[in-house]
């Protein structure tokens, strides 16, 4: 499969876009597959949940101004098969630095090019910042398909309709016409409510096939991963959240497998 790179977006915050983007990295990883983990997001998250320190001087920050390579920015970790460009701090000054330079929604896009040919890795998944400022855009400049964690409450569809004007108009500015919307995961779903039964149904019947079958389950073993630095996977096998995403997982290689097939036939 070619490498495709895949952000992981939602400008409101709190809806498990981290939590997505460590677990599915670790399962798709766990499967063999060669997964690089970029954390594009300045409060470093996806960084401890998998277990790394924040080191001064190991983001992406220089890399993303033009000083040096993100490739050198790569780092291993404890789990087979998965790599990590970690965040820090310093990625906060971003957004006013990189509106100054030319393109300045083009760096990402520029910065992670030698690390697709590289064809090191099979996946890229993008951890954005839960907001859509340059970061973010620029996050959706670089990408192939964006993946979209969505919390099981009535606020959902504000946040989603945003991010679907943005990459329209990403679109039509020919900043990236290959954008697409891989998926919509529903996250902290609670089967025992009415709200998180009727809240899926409607992101359903919105987005149709868009929305993945897989539902997340809020659980708390997934919330006291993090603090072990380590994916659900890793920390609890056998819990209902490890199961989940490794069915979160499964589908999301099935749709990536798909687009490699169809661009292939295609050329």
């Amino acid at each position: 499969m070619p490498t495709k790179v895949i952000a992981v977006a939602n400008q409101k915050g709190g809806v498990g876009k981290t939590t997505t983007a460590v677990n599915v990295a670790a399962c798709v990883a766990a499967v063999g597959r060669r997964v690089l983990l970029f954390d594009l997001d300045p409060q470093a998250n996806a960084t401890s949940g998998l277990g790394l320190e924040k080191v001064e001087g190991a983001s992406a920050y220089r890399p993303l101004l033009g000083e040096g390579s993100l490739l050198e920015k790569i780092q291993n970790t404890s789990f087979e098969h998965l790599e990590i460009i970690p965040s820090e701090m310093d990625l906060c000054g971003l957004d006013i630095e990189l509106a100054r330079a030319e393109d300045h929604l083009q760096q990402v896009k520029r910065a992670i090019q030698p690390v697709v040919e590289s064809q090191r890795f099979e996946l890229i998944l993008v951890d954005c910042p839960p907001s859509l400022g340059v970061l973010t855009l620029n996050a959706l400049s670089a990408a192939d398909g964006v993946l979209v964690p969505l919390q099981c409450e009535y606020y959902a569809l504000e946040g989603i309709s945003m991010l679907n004007r943005i990459m329209s108009q990403l679109h039509d500015n020919s900043l990236n016409s290959r954008l697409e919307l891989i998926g919509v995961v529903m996250t902290m779903f609670d089967s025992r409510t009415n709200l998180s039964q009727q809240v899926v149904s409607e992101v359903r019947e919105h987005f149709g096939e868009r929305v993945f079958e897989t539902l997340i389950p809020r659980s708390t073993r997934l919330a006291e991963a993090p603090s072990f630095g380590k994916p659900i996977i890793h920390y609890d096998k056998y819990s209902a959240g490890a199961a989940a995403y490794e069915l979160l997982a499964q589908e999301l290689l099935v749709r990536l497998d798909k687009m490699a097939s169809l661009a292939s036939s295609i050329a």
